[in-house]
């Protein structure tokens, strides 16, 4: 698998992977795309052969996935720039690049920011701010793409969780709010969604070694909580959560709905 991810540490070779058919010619949508954990899930459906739409508020990065995965010979990604807490621009994007790509078949809400702050810090305003980007987002791109997979008589909600608030993680009490509903909110749609033959179901990963975690969060004593929590030795990659994604956005995850995935090496 290409790394499109901006990670430094390299992945296995596509030949070892799983090839999802189903997921060819199919229209995917994911929100916060352009880096990270989004870019690697915006690449992984490209090398399936789907038809790929994203936004995010980070052009430059965008625009250099886009033409990485163009160049590698995948359909180019269907992209706009866009503040997810501005609701009507996000449906507004769905909606035009529906308008492109045809329906959806797969949502993946993926954008979240996990800045740290205090309980002493946070205002009102700073809470409803985490909350319009790391909760609010996700109920209103499953309002706008639930019609087309309808019309389309199937589909997969994949809602990016956290196994940070489940392991305690003191640092972004908001965040940890925000993360905790996703499950919440996979629960709660998960049999109004079912009776389309709607999948909706969340992934949780565990610490990811994105270039903002390395950059920000990654440090001696990190590294330790790294190798006494995980049971397995090895660093999470972008990589490892798109590839749970991919499950469950194609056929052979045809009867899992309602459910918690957790891709964490065993932390959690």
């Amino acid at each position: 698998m290409t790394d499109f991810s901006s990670t430094p540490t390299p992945g296995p070779e596509a030949g070892g992977l799983s090839r999802f058919p189903s997921l060819r010619n199919r229209s995917v949508f994911v929100t916060g795309g352009g880096s990270g954990i989004g870019a690697a899930i915006v690449a992984a459906f490209a090398e399936q052969g789907a038809r790929v739409a994203f936004v995010d508020v980070a052009q430059q990065a965008s625009e250099s996935l886009a033409q990485q995965i163009e160049d590698a010979g995948h359909p180019r990604p269907w992209w706009r720039v866009c503040d997810v807490r501005d609701v009507a621009a996000l449906q507004a994007a769905i909606q035009d690049a529906a308008g492109e790509l045809g329906d959806f078949s797969v949502l993946v809400n993926n954008v979240a920011s996990d800045d740290r702050h205090t309980l002493e810090s946070v205002t009102p305003d700073y809470y409803d701010q985490r909350m319009a980007i790391n909760e609010r987002p996700a109920f209103f791109a499953i309002q706008a793409v639930v019609p087309g997979m309808r019309r389309l008589g199937a589909g997969s909600v994949i809602n990016l969780g956290s196994t940070g608030w489940q392991t305690k993680g003191s640092a972004y009490p908001c965040y940890a709010i925000a993360k905790s509903s996703v499950n919440g909110l996979t629960r709660g749609l998960a049999k109004t969604l079912g009776r389309d033959r709607i999948r909706i179901n969340t992934v949780s990963p565990g610490w990811v070694m994105t270039e903002r975690q390395i950059q920000l969060w990654l440090d001696a004593e990190g590294e330790q909580d790294i190798q006494r929590n995980q049971c397995l030795p090895d660093k999470l990659r972008p990589q490892d959560i798109a590839r749970m994604v991919l499950f469950l956005g194609s056929d052979d995850a045809a009867m899992c709905t309602a459910q918690e995935f957790k891709v964490d090496a065993g932390w959690a």
